[in-house]
């Protein structure tokens, strides 16, 4: 069976109407951008054991949710809680509390689209079927219809169910979107208090002199490889150029001709053991004697460069979107409050959801 893929701008909508306001280090609704999820448009059963209850959840305004909604509106994110083993009974009726709170937002939005005549016109919603169309394969007319039908739609449900989603996603542009605004001036003054998080790493350069001796070799030759080391170790520390003492003693070939040299890396691209030596040191220092299995390392830091500030302009963007996907959040947020101010809200008694 092949599932329908939604476009990104209906899993915008769901996730803006969520209500879940987010941090600036967790993901938010405009963060999502999400990549296409499958439809499927069966309610799945209700819990076993439960009763089909269809009593009254809550009035908002003029309409009701029933207790029935709420439980298999909810039924998915209980599942989904019970595979990872996290869902006891006051979990379960948490997730029920939450749906039902986001039915009421759900209705709100609705009565807020027929109040201001938002309406979908029928070349946006063939727009809409067409870009359906190129994310799943660039399928035919007759190909979607096919798909659409072994999931239990008709065409004209589907596009009526589009319909619905766009003129929630219209609300939201006008009253959350397009309300709010970030100037590049606001992101410079991100940027200046929060310069940590766009530093470049600290780069080092750095040199050895490698005493091959494997460390399975026989006692002896290991005692003569350690006295080697630290002769030549002595020598490093009392000022004798590092160069010349890697080109004469080092048993890596390379050295011969570049003197040690291990070039300039980040933290964690280095052998462990010898980073774990040279991050201490200062320029101009030698370290302590390095033993890994294939031999000794006299190690010596040339440099070190703390990382430079990537420039404004090159994270400006980036800082831009994260203060708008923040602020889209708060003023989600807010602008939900006021509808649920405004509106006439009768919570019932919640013992149809337990």
């Amino acid at each position: 069976m092949q599932f329908i893929r939604l476009f990104p701008a209906v899993l915008l909508l769901a996730a803006l109407l969520a209500g879940c306001a987010s941090t600036p280090d967790t993901a938010s609704p405009a963060a999502i951008l999400p990549q296409p999820v499958l439809v499927d448009p069966k309610l799945p059963p209700l819990p076993a054991g439960a009763q089909p209850v269809n009593g009254i959840a809550a009035i908002v305004n003029d309409d009701i949710i029933t207790f029935r909604e709420v439980l298999r509106e909810a039924q998915p994110a209980i599942m989904e809680a019970q595979k990872k083993g996290l869902v006891d009974d006051k979990t379960r009726y948490e997730l029920r509390l939450s749906v039902r709170d986001r039915l009421i937002e759900k209705l709100l939005t609705d009565q807020k689209v027929k109040e201001l005549g938002i309406r979908i016109g029928d070349d946006e919603i063939r727009q809409a079927i067409d870009d359906v169309k190129r994310q799943n394969n660039n399928m035919s007319h007759d190909q979607l219809e096919a798909a659409l039908k072994a999931q239990g739609f008709t065409m004209a449900q589907y596009e009526a169910q589009l319909r619905e989603q766009l003129e929630r996603l219209r609300l939201v542009s006008m009253e959350v979107r397009a309300k709010v605004h970030v100037s590049d001036k606001e992101a410079e003054e991100y940027y200046q208090t929060h310069r940590e998080k766009y530093a470049e790493d600290e780069l080092f350069k750095a040199r050895h002199i490698f005493i091959r001796v494997d460390e399975k070799a026989p006692p002896e030759e290991i005692r003569l490889a350690m006295q080697k080391a630290l002769a030549v170790l002595h020598e490093a520390r009392q000022g004798k150029d590092f160069v010349a003492l890697a080109k004469e003693y080092s048993d890596d070939p390379a050295a011969k001709t570049d003197g040690g040299d291990l070039g300039t890396f980040k933290r964690g691209e280095m052998l462990a053991d010898l980073e774990k030596a040279i991050l201490p040191l200062k320029p101009g220092e030698v370290g302590e004697l390095v033993s890994t299995p294939s031999g000794l390392h006299i190690v010596k830091l040339d440099d070190r460069r703390s990382g430079a500030y990537k420039p404004f302009e090159t994270v400006k963007a980036d800082i831009r979107e994260l203060l708008y996907r923040q602020r889209q959040d708060e003023r989600f947020t807010a602008w939900m409050k006021e509808l649920r101010a405004k509106a006439s809200i009768i919570i019932k008694d919640g013992s149809g959801l337990i």
